[in-house]
């Protein structure tokens, strides 16, 4: 086991927004700004940390057809968790980010992981997944909210970085900016990753398109006996 790989793979090579295109909804309804992503971001660490963890230790005792019943019973349980803190702790977080949290339960990054790591790997390897998918989905969250802020509201983490002339463009902080600002950094990110491979004389990874590249393929129904898509 080599940790720095495993989150490194989650940050990097299988980032779940930039590369696995999983995790949209709140992507999108909670980058308005780079408090709100970075706080949506953080919370959802601290769940696939704490899921990941409890999934593979108990991954010997779950009966393989109501594994994902059980996973869910266990995600929500970290999702209370993370809610009662952040509203007890950071009342005005909660709010900004309103349903989203309680919603983290069905967020498939957190259930893809469970599925498609933790009920195959051990505590320690586990742990290390929800860090690096954590991160990943982090740093992805906070950098296309610091972007739709500055330009659709002048400010970045709610502090005024433009000049007193500056317009900005409100388009951005709505659900079409979101979409627009996320596909350029998902542009950006598959060339970086190009450049990046060619520098070592390898192939630049598939794209993620199909569900022969989600983790949740097998048991949505997707493929068949054989492993090949329906």
């Amino acid at each position: 086991m080599n940790p720095f790989k495993i989150i490194k793979n989650g940050i990097v090579n299988e980032n779940p927004t930039l590369v696995q295109c999983i995790g949209l909804c709140p992507t999108l309804a909670t980058s308005t700004s780079a408090a709100n992503g970075i706080g949506m971001g953080i919370a959802a660490t601290a769940v696939l940390i704490g899921s990941n963890m409890a999934v593979a230790a108990i991954r010997r005792f779950v009966p393989e057809e109501i594994r994902i019943p059980i996973f869910i019973v266990v995600i929500a349980g970290f999702v209370t968790v993370v809610q009662l803190l952040i509203s007890g702790f950071a009342p005005a977080l909660d709010k900004s980010l309103g349903i989203f949290i309680p919603l983290i339960v069905v967020n498939c990054i957190i259930l893809a992981r469970a599925e498609a790591f933790a009920f195959k790997n051990g505590v320690i390897e586990s742990l290390f997944d929800g860090i690096g998918m954590g991160l990943g989905f982090t740093v992805a969250l906070t950098s296309i909210g610091m972007v739709r802020e500055f330009l659709g509201n002048g400010t970045v983490f709610n502090f005024n970085v433009t000049p007193d002339g500056f317009q900005p463009a409100l388009l951005m902080i709505l659900a079409p900016g979101g979409f627009i600002t996320l596909g350029i950094f998902m542009a950006v990110f598959r060339k970086f990753q190009e450049l990046a491979a060619a520098r070592r004389g390898v192939s630049a990874p598939a794209p993620a398109t199909g569900c022969d590249h989600c983790a949740m393929g097998e048991t949505c129904g997707a493929f068949g006996k054989e492993g090949g898509e329906q």
